[in-house]
């Protein structure tokens, strides 16, 4: 390989004070960890925002211009994502907005991850722009968010398919003995 990237990852991570709380650096180390003992952890570069607010996903967004979103926090039984006001208090977005973004930033994101609870609405919402997005059909916890990412960067990281990292992820949740293996969902965009 030549040295270039790749491959960009962008992390979004977003924990209001009045939410209760997550092991999201946990998750974002685990990650990093995942990628650095890659087969050719040249090809991987990962960029982290923390404390998003909801004017920060765009401008993050321009600024990485990354190949996969990973969003990691809180989502609402109804199906929106929590992201930080200017108090750091939960500002929850709805499908169709984040939807609308991501069609304006089709042309490279290949993947969205959101790993918070019912991300599902957002998922299937975000899935008409994007070519794979994963959501989660349920609120999920802690523990198996975090083994979710890991078995998914860790098969991605072996140059496996966003398909295959997928069942990767969900593989990793069974093997620590978590019975929540069958929340998270994938939705493939239909090739017209």
């Amino acid at each position: 390989m030549s040295g270039a990237i790749s491959i960009k990852i962008l992390f979004l991570a977003a924990d209001p004070s009045d939410a209760s709380r997550l092991r999201l650096g946990q998750e974002l180390r685990d990650i990093k960890e995942r990628l650095r003992i890659a087969k050719a952890p040249e090809k991987y570069h990962l960029e982290q925002r923390e404390s998003v607010r909801v004017g920060d996903i765009t401008q993050a967004i321009f600024d990485i211009e990354p190949n996969i979103i990973h969003f990691s926090g809180h989502g609402t039984s109804q199906g929106e994502l929590c992201f930080e006001n200017g108090l750091g208090k939960v500002q929850s977005v709805k499908a169709d907005a984040l939807a609308a973004m991501f069609e304006l930033f089709a042309q490279h994101v290949n993947c969205v991850v959101l790993n918070a609870c019912y991300s599902e609405i957002q998922a299937k919402a975000i899935a008409q722009h994007i070519p794979f997005v994963i959501g989660m059909n349920d609120a999920i916890g802690d523990q198996a968010a975090i083994s979710f990412a890991v078995g998914f960067y860790k098969a991605l990281a072996a140059n496996r398919s966003i398909e295959d990292a997928y069942k990767f992820g969900c593989v990793e949740i069974q093997l620590q003995g978590i019975p929540e293996h069958i929340k998270p969902v994938i939705f493939v965009k239909k090739k017209i």
